[in-house]
């Protein structure tokens, strides 16, 4: 998996990555504690505002981007965001209100709603090769989840000898570091078509081409059940170490640990087994896992917390679950690729981006409530739910038999585009949009 960094660009693009991504963890212990000397008790009702306002400029912003980002210098966009981020994070110190707060996250996000998708459809155009992609996809999760179990403690390390103020510096710096990464490595240049349509057309063809494509249907009814299993641990893990089990902050670390650490494991075998078992097998029986786990403690959490053993179980269980969801969210990245050109690639992941949030967006609140409402129990049993049905749907939505690449036409999407309307080659690899019903005499190969 790591014979990938032999790619300089490769190298310093994660390299980015993860500085960014450092960076962001930083801003989030930061504005908790920011968030707490403006409003103080009230603290929580700002730190939700500013999390709706994320995720309403992740699914707003995010397909105009994707529109616009194959029409201009991919690196000289990648880089622009980042500065405008690291702008962003070096003002957030100097807020005196809370509507400053939320203005200043809708910039933030908004710029990072436009920098992620563009970042992640350039990797498949730096490592045109699917194993190494593949690699690459695993790497990148490694670095998700590294960064969520190494932010926190540097974070705390950090606040044993500065004001939490100086976190944003941080942030600025990661953001910067960032940049400069981008700056010097020169990306593979994608020729985008003449623009067609307007306006609405091309922010919105991103989506119209995902919700038509049966294997992304199935990925954003996988992505729901990811969104229930993680809803599940973000928002409630807290709750059951802190209320349920009275226990202190540092066993709330040992279980996000091991979900991340489930994560981790998961990320490091799906190379090996990705190609023997392939995409829809792993994520669909992985959102099944999701499913079975959050039901199993729906049933069984009540004798657990009689018989004293509900702390290892949770434990374990998490480390289950993160590996699950690791199943159902990284070879996503694959299927993209698999489904665009390079000049539709920025608006694919940008529909995937916009619409992976619309689930969560779904999950997180139905975690909180029905836990607050009543009871964690309650909780486990209706992300079951939830879980299931994007399971389920998955398998109605995925064909069992999905080849690379089918003879098709889009010419309800753009008639006056040429290459929509026959197949063609993509390198050595065929262009793969399967839209809607699976016609039997349509040949594949």
């Amino acid at each position: 998996m790591f014979a990938v960094l032999a790619n300089r660009t490769y190298r310093h693009l994660l390299l980015a990555q993860i500085i960014a991504l450092v960076g962001t963890g930083l801003a989030t212990v930061a504005l908790g504690l920011l968030a707490y000397d403006l409003a103080g008790a009230d603290a929580g009702a700002v730190l939700g505002t500013a999390l709706t306002i994320k995720m309403a400029a992740y699914i707003g912003i995010a397909p105009i981007a994707g529109a616009f980002a194959g029409r201009m210098p991919r690196r000289a966009m990648l880089v622009s965001l980042d500065l405008i981020r690291a702008a962003v994070a070096l003002a957030l110190p100097w807020v005196t209100a809370t509507w400053q707060v939320y203005v200043l996250i809708f910039v933030l996000q908004a710029a990072s709603a436009a920098f992620t998708p563009t970042f992640q459809a350039t990797i498949p155009d730096v490592l045109p090769d699917e194993e190494d992609y593949t690699a690459a996809l695993s790497l990148s999760r490694l670095a998700y989840d590294m960064e969520s179990l190494a932010s926190p403690m540097l974070a705390a390390a950090l606040l044993t000898v500065i004001g939490f103020h100086w976190l944003f510096a941080g942030t600025a710096i990661g953001f910067v570091a960032s940049a400069l990464l981008v700056v010097s490595v020169i990306l593979p240049v994608v020729k985008a078509p003449p623009p067609t349509g307007g306006i609405y057309d091309r922010t919105t063809r991103g989506t119209r081409i995902y919700l038509k494509t049966p294997r992304l249907r199935g990925l954003l009814a996988i992505t729901l059940a990811a969104a229930a299993g993680s809803a599940m641990v973000i928002v409630n893990t807290v709750v059951l170490v802190r209320d349920t089990l009275g226990l202190d902050q540092s066993h709330v670390a040992w279980a996000l640990g091991a979900f991340g650490g489930g994560s981790m494991l998961a990320a490091f075998a799906l190379p090996k087994i990705i190609d023997r078992l392939g995409e829809r097998r792993i994520m669909v029986g992985a959102g099944f896992v999701l499913t079975v786990l959050l039901g199993a403690m729906a049933l069984a959490m009540p004798g657990l917390l009689a018989a004293g053993s509900l702390w290892p179980v949770l434990l374990g269980v998490w480390l289950a679950m993160g590996a699950a969801y690791s199943l159902t969210v990284t070879p996503g990245g694959r299927l993209l690729r698999r489904s665009s050109q390079p000049d539709d690639r920025p608006a694919l992941f940008a529909a995937q981006f916009a619409l992976s949030h619309c689930c969560w967006i779904i999950a997180y609140p139905l975690a909180g409530q029905l836990g607050a409402r009543l009871g964690q129990p309650a909780a486990f049993a209706g992300l079951a739910v939830l879980a299931a049905l994007g399971a389920v749907a998955a398998l109605r939505f995925w064909p069992r038999q999905d080849p690379e690449a089918l003879a098709h036409s889009h010419d309800d999407l753009d008639p006056g585009h040429e290459h929509l309307s026959t197949m063609h080659a993509n390198g050595a690899r065929a262009h793969s949009f399967v839209i809607d019903e699976l016609h039997p005499e349509w040949p594949a190969r």
